[in-house]
């Protein structure tokens, strides 16, 4: 088991800003200002590495071994989502594409088919003479009146 004492020097308490003098207690802000310049400008990487210090190994070693953890565990969903999504669109693109051109081609072959096939229906029609007026020699009998949609 480790004591811990405190041990001041006499010089250090009398030149600390914080030392409680009853001369220094009116000029507060003179003596924080002239720590503040004693400082310097610190960065937050100065600060960041400063807490290294305040921080246990132990604490230190298991932060880091569950960010690590964690990473590790980022870095192998994504390379195996990224693999999936590599098969999908590679199987889309070698099945899927020729699959929908032929499906298209065919949708246009039928296409043409029914054409020619109204255009043969209907050169027969003209071929057949049936034509808007009667012929003189034959009697059409007369049709009733039907009411629309029936």
């Amino acid at each position: 088991m480790v004591k811990v004492e405190i041990v001041q020097d006499q010089d250090e308490v009398n030149n600390s800003p914080y030392a409680s003098h009853a001369s220094s207690r009116t000029g507060s802000s003179v003596s924080l200002s002239s720590v503040e310049s004693e400082l310097g400008e610190e960065s937050l990487y100065d600060r960041l590495t400063a807490l290294r210090d305040i921080v246990p190994p132990s604490t230190r070693h298991s932060i880091s071994s569950t960010v690590s953890t964690t990473a590790s565990f980022f870095k192998k969903g994504g390379k195996i989502f990224g693999n999936i999504v590599w098969i999908v669109t590679t199987s889309a693109l070698l099945v899927g594409l020729p699959l929908a051109l032929s499906l298209e081609d065919e949708a246009k072959i039928v296409a043409q088919e029914k054409e020619m096939l109204a255009q043969q229906q209907g050169a027969q029609q003209m071929l057949a003479g049936s034509s808007m007026y009667p012929q003189p020699g034959s009697e059409q009998q007369p049709k009733a009146i039907v009411p629309p949609g029936f």
